[in-house]
């Protein structure tokens, strides 16, 4: 039976204000607030709102048929918290339906997993906690930023302890092989791969309005038939976008949530599910690994990260902020810390791309990649010194590492007294409910010794208590006939006469 794993990205960008050389050294906040505020609240009211409430009454009026994943950015968590709070109250009552399914993915959607192991573990640590705090869920399923993936990342998603990863079921990787199955990492054989479909994705994602596709108009029994139709032993079928393509990219007006909702409708009658990533780990075995050797991403048509590093202006701005990536962890300063994630997002990179897209690129403020560049380069310079008055440059790599060595290895004497204090506060637990359970059956068992002794007391109180017998009653005489009393009357007087006249009689001499 094909399976339909459906998958919505959720990311806010951070829009930097316009920061001067002059600037440096005297402003330390770098962002455009009411520029962000109006952007996101745009998103909500167009996409985010209509298109989770189309998944809720989906979720209703299908059961536990239709299921969906998301992945929240810890900075896109931190814009909504702020902004939209109501996106995520309704994450929150998709989550309680049982049918969402949330996954991990770096704090910052940054770039961290090429080039720094310690930040890129940590980030993804901290967005597991957020994911944990709001919906009550540890992501088993590991979604990194773009679809970004490489052997050694999947190297280090496997020692984070993760089962699964997404990433992009590009052409010039599968070769031959069809994205339609289960595949593990090359270096990790236990990390299984989810590939995304890119065509089917992007047909709903990218065309899906496009007029002059030879695909529009798009209809939900179609999209359908032709997964039905796909090989019989190509059972997985995985939709990866962005949310905001519902709305956003597919405006609602193209009827973009009316082709969604219809989908459980067409898939049940085609006799096909839908199931979430980790679902789709569990019951199905890897039919081989997968080699990534070079690093592949979902944007543009090389699925690369040229996006981000393909020209000089790129590379010069990532290598300037992934040199102090170590001090910022020792730092661990909040402030610098908020700073170091919204200048990591992926975006501020590719806003400096000089390449041709067909998807395009929102600049925002910029007029140019060099505009990008230069208000960038402004910024980091003034968060480079700031880091460096915490740690200065002067402080060689000998005497940072052996800094870096004495944190970890605190660290981790924490973490492992931290367990052992979860594992004796469990066995304390344990006791005390023992210690409840045996008391409690004490008490009982004491009540009714009580009971017993009483009854027993009273018992032998009533036995040694004498008894006073009752006083017999005098028996009736029994009545004399009339003619027997009549008879012993004469007797009676004659004997009594005849005592009388002997008194009288003279004594003989």
């Amino acid at each position: 039976m094909k399976t339909i794993c459906l998958y919505f990205e959720i990311h806010q960008i951070i829009q930097l204000k316009r920061y001067r050389f002059f600037d440096i050294g005297t402003d330390h906040y770098y962002y455009d607030d009411y520029e962000n505020g109006r952007i996101i609240n745009d998103i909500v009211e167009r996409s985010y709102m209509p298109a989770l409430t189309a998944m809720l009454d989906m979720i209703k009026q299908n059961g536990k048929y239709f299921k969906v994943a998301f992945s929240l950015s810890g900075v896109g968590m931190e814009q909504l918290e702020m902004h939209a709070p109501q996106v995520i109250e309704k994450l929150q009552e998709l989550n309680n339906t049982g049918c969402v399914e949330f996954l991990a993915e770096p704090y910052s959607h940054g770039l961290a997993s090429l080039v720094n192991e310690e930040s890129f573990k940590a980030e993804v640590k901290r967005q597991c906690e957020k994911m944990k705090e709001y919906f009550g869920q540890t992501p088993k399923v590991l979604r990194n930023s773009s679809l970004i993936y490489s052997d050694d990342i999947g190297m280090q998603a496997s020692q984070m302890g993760f089962k699964g990863m997404l990433t992009e079921g590009a052409k010039h990787v599968l070769g031959w092989k069809s994205p339609h199955y289960v595949y593990n990492c090359a270096l990790a054989p236990d990390l299984k791969l989810l590939l995304r479909d890119v065509t089917l994705s992007d047909d709903i994602s990218l065309r899906f309005n496009n007029k002059e596709w030879p695909g529009y108009p798009l209809f939900a029994d179609n999209y359908i038939n032709r997964i039905a139709s796909l090989p019989e032993g190509e059972k997985i079928v995985n939709i990866f976008m962005e949310l905001s393509a519902l709305g956003i990219a597919q405006p609602l007006s193209s009827n973009i949530l009316e082709f969604l909702k219809a989908l459980p409708v067409c898939a049940k009658a085609s006799g096909i599910t839908f199931s979430t990533p980790s679902e789709i780990c569990e019951a199905n075995d890897s039919v081989g690994a997968l080699d990534v050797p070079d690093t592949l991403s979902w944007t543009d048509e090389e699925r690369d990260v040229s996006s981000w590093l393909g020209n000089p202006m790129q590379r010069e701005a990532f290598n300037k902020l992934y040199s102090i990536a170590d001090r910022v962890r020792i730092a661990n300063d909040p402030r610098i810390n908020q700073d170091w994630d919204y200048l990591q997002a992926s975006n501020n990179f590719r806003f400096m791309t000089t390449k041709p897209s067909n998807v395009g690129v929102d600049r925002g403020i910029y007029s140019s990649p060099f505009d990008a560049f230069t208000n960038y380069m402004n910024v980091l310079g003034d968060f480079l010194s700031r880091v460096n008055s915490l740690y200065p440059e002067d402080l060689d790599n000998e005497q940072l590492n052996s800094l870096l060595t004495t944190i970890k290895n605190q660290d981790e004497e924490i973490e492992m007294k931290n367990k052992e204090i979860d594992r004796l506060q469990t066995k304390i637990q344990k006791i005390e409910v023992a210690e409840s359970k045996l008391r409690e059956k004490l008490d009982k068992a004491a009540g009714a010794e009580k009971k017993t002794a009483a009854k027993a007391k009273a018992t032998v109180k009533k036995e040694a208590k004498p008894k006073s017998e009752p006083k017999a009653k005098a028996e009736p005489k029994p009545k004399a006939e009339p003619k027997a009393k009549a008879a012993a009357a004469p007797k009676v007087k004659t004997a009594t006469k005849a005592k009388a006249a002997a008194k009288k009689a003279p004594k003989a001499e």
